[in-house]
């Protein structure tokens, strides 16, 4: 009698570190009356990607990040100049340093190409003035004269009176210049009232910046936060819509309380010409400096550790925005700047 036998193989195979399978293929082997079954092993070299994880120290950047910009004012044929000032009774009290900050801006201006007339914040009166404006010759004397002899009311509303008379004063459009540049001095210690053409404050922004194809300029001569103010201490004065306005066009404010409103009436003036150099706000440290215009990074400029300034040797365009990012040290104290922007180029 023919034996059948089954021949069993149970094979084992670990798989280590040399990464190879054992796949098992079957094939029949007649022989005779014997059937055999065989088990044929094959190897098979698979490739087995690992991950490698390699600690690399990175030195970090030293200091911390800070950045100062300005827009470029675009190049225009002269400027017409509105100081806009509340004629309150307790706005006496500052006649002096009102007539000191109109002089440090006489003295600032360019020899030519201006204008300059000073009217009330109440509309009412602002919509009728009809003084001829201060020109290139004249002094302080001939500004006091002016101030002396405007018209005057109590309503506390410098954007409304704006409007009044740049829109609807006759005599107003025989000398202004629709081709120039417009800067609005507001001076007030009471909070900005308007209610009739501008109750909101992104009202008159839109409204403004519409003028002159967009070369307008703001200040603000007004009472700030009392915490930061030399007299105010009620914030109930704050000129904050002032304020407001005169940060979004990137103006000058002046605490109304400041015994000289020269530097800041000057720095408004000098705003009208373009910038050659920025004067940066820390010391920074010098080849971290990185100069963009426009978001483009630029290289046409040189720095100054001697008055900690950037010197431009191709002036920007009229309306670029020009950026200088770099990083400082801080002083003592925890000046802890932003440190989320990279100055890398």
């Amino acid at each position: 009698m023919a034996h059948k036998f089954l021949k069993q193989l149970l094979v084992f195979v670990a798989a280590v570190l040399t990464g190879c399978t054992t796949n098992m293929d079957y094939y029949i082997i007649g022989s005779g009356t014997e059937t055999v079954t065989e088990v044929v092993h094959e190897t098979v070299y698979e490739e087995i990607e690992v991950p490698v994880y390699v600690e690399v120290e990175v030195p970090a950047d030293p200091g911390l990040i800070w950045i100062d910009s300005f827009i470029q004012p675009q190049s225009v044929d002269g400027v017409d100049i509105l100081w806009v000032i509340d004629t309150s009774g307790s706005m006496n009290r500052y006649d002096a340093e009102l007539m000191a900050g109109i002089e440090a801006m006489l003295l600032a201006l360019p020899e030519s190409g201006w204008r300059l007339a000073m009217l009330t914040n109440d509309p009412s009166y602002a919509s009728i003035e009809s003084q001829f404006p201060l020109v290139p010759g004249d002094d302080i004397a001939d500004a006091e004269n002016m101030y002396n002899n405007m018209g005057r009311g109590h309503r506390e509303e410098g954007f409304d009176a704006s409007y009044e008379y740049l829109v609807n004063n006759e005599y107003a459009q025989t000398w202004l210049r629709y081709d120039a540049a417009l800067l609005v001095v507001f001076v007030s210690d009471e909070e900005e009232q308007s209610d009739a053409h501008f109750p909101s404050v992104d009202g008159f922004i839109s409204w403004y910046q519409g003028l002159r194809s967009g070369s307008v300029f703001l200040s603000s001569i007004v009472n700030i936060d009392p915490s930061e103010s030399l007299c105010n201490t009620n914030a109930y004065n704050n000129g904050d819509r002032y304020i407001e306005a005169t940060e979004h066009f990137g103006g000058q404010i002046v605490d109304v309380c400041s015994e000289d409103w020269s530097a800041g009436v000057v720095d408004a003036a000098s705003r009208l010409e373009p910038y050659e150099y920025i004067q940066l706000t820390y010391e920074p440290i010098e080849e971290s400096i990185r100069v963009f215009i426009n978001g483009a990074l630029n290289y046409d400029w040189y720095y100054s550790a001697t008055d900690n300034t950037i010197y431009f040797t191709v002036i920007p365009g009229g309306n670029d925005l020009v950026e200088v990012g770099y990083r400082y040290f801080p002083d003592e104290g925890g000046d802890t700047g932003d440190t989320g922007l990279d100055t890398a180029a």
